[in-house]
């Protein structure tokens, strides 16, 4: 751990009254309060970024490392009880991928399977991204993670990103039992691109006539690139994540407008939910995918899925990444894993 980690762990261990007095006035929208230490990353990453310009006008790779390095301030390191195995996976199109297993503490095999996908708007990202996530689904949900690298944009536009989820999600299922795993016990997961992603895994197998994943861990989801009003407005501008930083993303990973309408590029706009494999759905109050992902969840219980749905008000876009410096982050965590333990015991 870099010395400015641990000093910035220092400073975020204090009360929240002392973090609230360094971030400033709290930030309230729709009678909503930011989180104290949210506000203040948000803080400091804004005046770090005085002066730069825009995202769309930075070299892609600069993004990527920008990202990197924000994730290894405020991310908790893995669980040093969980073990890890590097491997490759089939993706679309003759694609290997880089992949992750992740092995709860005395794994004796036959554990759930629980394929994840990170987040990073189909541009960023990598198997850092939810390493520390993953290790803590492992340990706390008593699963085996499989943490899988889909092919990024602009390099792989669309639909790379979606048919390499549903190549590795198929791999997994196949090859469940020679991973040490339970292969009736298969689920799909992800934060927001990883999100997105997931909902297409259960739509493909639907569309495929294939056996549903055993549940569907989405969080802070995109399933609706085409979305516009709610809090794509109310919340433009909250941090990480903007609604100009996701027209960014569109903008990246779209060969054209047109292609957003595509089953594979926003499941949300199709008719017929019904069918689907139990939704674990949860979403940050402050941030523009809000809406997108309550909207979903009432479309799957409306066509008779069951959903669980939990809206984290204090938290914004990406706290999976934040649990090394907001107690918020760690509770909500915490939580999901007791539901993803739950809906696979069931």
């Amino acid at each position: 751990m870099s010395f400015q980690s641990i000093m910035t762990r220092i400073v975020f261990a204090l009360p929240s009254g002392i973090v609230q007095m360094m971030a400033g006035p709290r930030t309230a929208v729709d009678g909503k309060t930011l989180d104290p230490r949210i506000a203040l990353i948000a803080k400091q990453a804004t005046a770090a970024a005085a002066g730069a310009p825009p995202i769309s006008e930075l070299p892609i790779a600069a993004v990527r490392e920008g990202m990197k390095a924000g994730f290894a301030i405020t991310d908790a390191p893995r669980r040093p009880s969980v073990a890890v195995k590097d491997v490759t996976v089939p993706g679309a199109e003759g694609a290997e991928l880089q992949a992750r297993l992740y092995y709860p503490p005395k794994a004796r095999g036959g554990e759930p399977l629980l394929v994840y996908f990170h987040q990073g708007g189909c541009v960023l990202g990598g198997l850092w991204t939810c390493d520390s996530w993953c290790s803590i689904l492992a340990e706390d949900a008593g699963a085996v993670v499989l943490n899988v690298d889909y092919r990024h944009a602009p390099e792989h536009k669309f639909p790379a990103a979606a048919e390499d989820a549903i190549a590795a999600y198929e791999w997994a299922v196949a090859h469940a039992k020679d991973l040490g795993a339970d292969p009736v016990r298969v689920g799909v997961g992800g934060d927001s691109a990883g999100g997105y992603l997931s909902t297409v895994v259960c739509h493909a197998m639907k569309r495929r006539g294939k056996p549903q994943p055993k549940l569907q861990v989405i969080i802070y989801p995109c399933p609706d690139w085409t979305a516009e009003g709610g809090s794509m407005v109310t919340m433009a501008n909250a941090y990480p994540l903007t609604t100009a930083t996701m027209q960014w993303f569109a903008d990246v990973y779209f060969n054209s407008a047109a292609e957003k309408t595509d089953w594979r590029a926003s499941p949300g706009l199709i008719e017929d939910q019904g069918g689907l494999a139990p939704a674990l759905i949860y979403v940050a109050g402050f941030d523009p995918l809000m809406s997108q992902g309550a909207d979903y969840a009432a479309k799957l219980a409306k066509a008779g899925v069951s959903v669980t749905y939990r809206c984290y008000d204090h938290l914004s876009h990406s706290f999976t990444a934040m649990s090394g410096l907001v107690p918020a982050a760690r509770k909500a965590l915490a939580e999901i894993c007791t539901d993803v333990k739950a809906r696979f015991a069931a």
